[in-house]
């Protein structure tokens, strides 16, 4: 059996009791979020997400800690996964990229946001000790929803 993976990060950076948020522009899945993307070919995880919270935000991070991850089928049998990540060691100077504008948001306040699709149950794996994954499970050909 030939199993693609497609592999992608995301990052919760923390100061005290802010987060750094994304307003994202992409139309496919916009709204709040946290900074990532790609993993490129060559690279560990942990190093694609210190590269593209760099190359998104202008801010360079240490030590990351992988928190869980998202994962679904895509119709072509492939498989998206996003490894989710929390730093709150961080040097640089805050800037914006093509993917949006990028703010420093108060934790506890991010609920009343206009938050990007889903992100209310990913904030949840990353706060949550107990929970690990994120997960659409076809269901009657519909992806439904499971945190395990």
């Amino acid at each position: 059996m030939n199993t693609v993976a497609e592999l992608t990060n995301m990052c919760m950076i923390m100061d005290g009791t802010k987060v750094l948020v994304q307003a994202r522009s992409a139309s496919d899945w916009h709204g709040i979020a946290f900074p990532g993307g790609h993993v490129e070919p060559g690279e560990s995880i942990a190093e694609s997400v210190i590269r593209e919270i760099r190359e998104e935000t202008g801010l360079t991070i240490e030590n990351p800690k992988l928190c869980g991850f998202k994962d679904w089928m895509k119709d072509d049998g492939s498989r998206y996964i996003i490894f989710y990540y929390k730093a709150s060691k961080f040097s640089g100077e805050l800037k914006p990229s093509e993917e949006g504008e990028v703010f420093w948001a108060e934790l506890n306040e991010l609920p009343e946001m206009n938050l990007a699709e889903d992100m209310e149950l990913t904030l949840r794996v990353l706060l949550e000790d107990e929970l690990s994954e994120f997960y659409y499970k076809k269901v009657d050909g519909r992806g439904e929803r499971q945190l395990l």
